[in-house]
């Protein structure tokens, strides 16, 4: 019997859907936000329930892992964190393709929840780019050869090394927010200092592209976003202890910059709308703050739209999913906001204990917690929780989202939740 023409073209619809796919290629995803475009992700499984593959990984590292294609890549350092690692695994199967050594580093003083190896890679397909603990830099092709490596720009900080690097228009962009390793060691910590900036590689060839100062700020751990004004240059927006700033993509240029007092900052740069929403302070003086971007200078907080004392994340990065901007305190609160207003939406315990940031697919919002279970909920102005998903295993790794699968990085296991 000959199908409807209505009906026939529905389910070439549908599946053409179903095969849509999209790579995590770098850090909070393709937009550096946490965003998937796809609409077929799993909602629910367990350690032994829908789980498509599950490695064991060598090592110790909170990276989180990207995909391109058919591999999965994760950096992990061995020997008690001097053998710095990238690994390729097939995306079907689970299977390590390849584990090569970039360099051997020296380890220095880190956080107990940080590790030798937090930086997650990234990768243009071509090549993938990973940054370890003591602030070098290598790249590898797909075959797992090193192409090049940069071990010009050594970092120390009294928390270890905790952002990440991404990449854009062929530049392979990191904030660089230490502290200082002499006899002061409070210097760059609690105390501003002038040393802290923003680096763009050449990713071709590894070579320094600019490097920017930020003028006084401290320790902080969260990678950059990009943002585009209307009819404008693109622009690094960068947060750090202190400040929060705005770089010319190209040239490096400093444009702008914007008071947001308190050191350690750890959450990620999030923009949307024409906002940049930061986290900052500590000791009851934390606060949710939106700037508004397209300034140009030292503008102080001149350009600040709204603060907000509830719910602030100190470890995992905010959210944006428009009209509402949602966060999960390190303690398990999790909270929603109106993005132009900061106005409260609502506020629900969730439970547990938080380090992943947060992503977001399908429209709705996944909470990794550190005790590997994913709280999913509703991304809307009700709260509501979709299904709670435990893994049993400890989790500070961000959650990827690719070819209709989750991949979660557990403390010695990489998970690939989904069909088979």
């Amino acid at each position: 019997m000959k199908t409807p023409g209505p009906i026939l073209a529905l389910l070439l619809g549908l599946g053409a859907a179903s095969v849509v796919a999209e790579d995590w290629p770098q850090f909070r995803g393709p937009d550096h936000q946490g965003h998937s475009s796809e609409i077929h992700v799993p909602l629910t499984w367990s350690a032994t329930e829908n789980v498509a593959w599950k490695t064991a990984l060598p090592g110790e590292s909170w990276s989180s892992p990207i995909v391109w294609g058919d591999r999965v890549f994760v950096t992990t350092a061995t020997e008690d964190g001097q053998s710095c690692r990238v690994i390729a695994l097939e995306r079907k199967s689970g299977k390590i393709v390849w584990d090569k050594e970039a360099f051997r580093q020296v380890t220095r003083k880190k956080e107990g929840r940080n590790s030798y190896a937090t930086p997650t890679p990234a990768t243009d397909g071509q090549r993938v780019y990973a940054c370890f603990g003591d602030g070098s830099f290598a790249a590898f092709d797909l075959a797992g050869d090193v192409v090049w490596t940069n071990r010009e720009h050594r970092f120390y900080s009294q928390h270890g090394l905790g952002t990440s690097p991404i990449l854009r228009d062929g530049l392979l962009i990191m904030a660089r927010d230490g502290s200082d390793d002499g006899e002061d060691k409070k210097l760059g910590w609690q105390t501003p200092w002038d040393r802290s900036y923003v680096l763009a590689l050449d990713a071709e060839t590894g070579k320094e592209r600019w490097r920017t100062k930020r003028g006084l700020s401290r320790i902080s751990h969260g990678a950059p976003a990009i943002w585009t004004p209307p009819g404008g240059r693109a622009q690094v927006v960068s947060e750090a202890g202190d400040v929060v700033q705005g770089f010319d993509l190209r040239t490096g240029e400093r444009i702008w910059t914007s008071k947001v007092v308190g050191e350690g900052k750890v959450p990620s740069t999030v923009v949307g709308d024409g906002f940049v929403f930061t986290c900052g302070g500590w000791g009851g003086k934390e606060t949710t703050k939106a700037f508004k971007l397209g300034g140009i200078g030292d503008l102080d907080e001149t350009n600040l739209v709204w603060e907000q004392k509830k719910g602030m994340p100190k470890v995992p990065s905010l959210i944006h999913v428009k009209p509402h901007l949602f966060g999960i305190t390190d303690g398990g609160v999790a909270t929603c906001l109106k993005a132009d207003t900061g106005e409260l939406v609502w506020q629900e315990r969730v439970g547990g204990n938080f380090s992943a940031s947060p992503v977001a697919a399908a429209g709705r919002i996944y909470f990794v917690g550190d005790n590997g279970e994913t709280t999913v909920i509703e991304a809307g102005p009700g709260f509501k929780v979709l299904s709670k998903n435990p893994l049993g295993e400890r989790v500070q790794a961000s959650m990827a989202i690719a070819s209709g699968h989750l991949f979660i990085r557990t403390e010695k296991n990489l998970f690939c939740i989904g069909d088979r």
